[in-house]
Parts: structure tokens; C-alpha cells; sequence
């Protein structure tokens, strides 16, 4: 099956793991960052805890067997275990690159200091951010690597169709890479403006982070994206 980057890689063109009803087990891509990724009737935990762990872990979940990988027991026992944190479990989803620059009038914003660049650089390398009148738009490389989108929208221009412009955007911007979201379940607004603007639904994903000691700089912050509003 590869490695993470290379599931994720073919689940972007449509090609998913099988649908066995199975976990696979890989190492994590780098030490930020550990979590669960659940397709269809199979999922992939990606950790540098003992397999045989997740497995007994997995087993004592005491649930139906194809959502074991998510369940909270589960995923509490993974926390435990890794010393980690999760915020949620998170709707993913994917754009594929689109030609030619976006019809948004966007400006690259080259601040390192800027606030939006510092959130995403805790999760995210690579990170470039644009503004546009009323909102901004995060790309950054996160989990294996892949390109993340974030977008943030003020409050005073929101229902008009700027997020799903951002979003949009991302896909013209990723240099003719897929564009992956993250999105709360929850989050309708959200995931309808990603819906709109193309992106598909992959999976659900639980993203693990490496706690933040009290009175760290930045503690507290979730910094997966500057507005939980649209993607992460």
C-alpha cells in the first residue's frame, strides 16, 4: 500500500484502499504529527506506537469493528498512549489542481510576522497567504506533505460567496497539486462551500498534535487555520 503520502496521493485521484474492513498501520510521516485516517470499511493509523498495541487498542474498542478506528474509546486510548491532544474529528476533503491563475483579485501578503503566517507555521510548512478584500486565504504543506488550504472570512461580508471564491482559488494557486481540507462534520456552511467550489469528500481524518507546555508561546492556540469557518 505505500507509504501515507502515497494512500493519500491515490485517494486524490479516486483510487482508495481496499474495502476490507482492515487497519493498516504506518509510521508517521514526521514526529508532528500522528493521527487516524478513516475511508471507507478501511482505515490507516498513522503512529510510531508498537502495531500490535493498536491492534489490541483497536479490539478492546467494543464496537462495531469497521468504526473502531474512530470511536472514542479508541481514540482516547491512542491520546493516552502518545501524550498527544485532538481537537476533532474532521471532515477531509480534496480539490484537483485547476489551470491559470484564479479570477479572485488576490494579494500575496509577505510578512513573516503577519498573524495568519505565524498560526499556520505551528502546523504547517511552506505556508504562503493571500488577502482579498474581506478575507484570506492559507496554503501550506501538513500532513505527509500534501497541501492544505485555510480561509478566513469577515464576519461583515460572509453569505456572499467569498469563501467559496477562496477556496476556489486554492485549487488555481497549488502549482498543479491537489488542495486537501479539513473540515468540522459540523460545519455545514462550510463544507457546502467547499462542495461548491469542487472539492470532494475523502474520509474523515483525527489529527494528533504534540501538546503545548503551559506559558509556551502560542499555547492554547488550535493554529490549523485561521478560521474554523471554512477548513482549518
Amino acid at each position: 500500500m505505500g507509504t501515507l503520502r502515497d494512500i493519500l496521493d491515490a485517494a486524490a485521484r479516486g483510487v482508495f484502499p481496499p474495502a476490507d474492513g482492515r487497519t493498516t498501520v504506518l509510521p508517521q510521516p514526521s514526529p508532528r504529527e500522528a493521527g487516524v485516517l478513516s475511508f471507507t470499511a478501511h482505515s490507516v493509523v498513522f503512529t510510531d506506537e508498537d502495531p500490535g498495541w493498536v491492534d489490541e487498542a483497536l479490539a478492546a474498542a467494543d464496537c462495531d469493528a469497521l468504526a473502531a478506528s474512530m470511536s472514542p474509546r479508541f481514540l482516547t486510548a491512542l491520546l493516552d498512549r502518545t501524550g498527544r491532544v485532538a481537537e476533532t474529528v474532521d471532515q477531509l476533503m480534496v480539490g484537483s489542481p485547476l489551470p491559470g491563475p484564479p479570477s479572485l483579485a488576490l494579494a500575496e501578503i509577505e510578512d513573516p510576522d503577519h498573524p495568519r503566517v505565524v498560526s499556520s507555521r505551528r502546523r504547517r510548512d511552506e505556508v504562503r497567504v493571500w488577502a482579498a478584500k474581506g478575507g484570506v486565504l492559507v496554503l501550506g504543506r501538513g500532513v505527509a506533505g500534501r497541501l492544505e488550504v485555510a480561509v478566513e472570512v469577515e464576519e461583515g461580508v460572509r453569505h456572499q460567496g467569498l469563501g467559496r471564491a477562496l477556496v476556489g482559488a486554492a485549487r488555481h494557486l497549488g502549482g498543479g497539486e491537489p488542495v486537501w481540507a479539513q473540515i468540522s462534520p459540523g460545519n455545514a456552511r462550510s463544507t457546502r462551500a467547499f462542495q461548491a467550489a469542487g472539492y470532494l469528500p475523502v474520509g474523515a481524518e483525527a489529527l494528533l498534535t504534540v501538546r503545548r507546555e503551559p506559558g509556551a508561546a502560542g499555547a492554547g492556540a488550535t493554529a490549523r487555520g485561521p478560521d474554523r469557518s471554512h477548513g482549518r
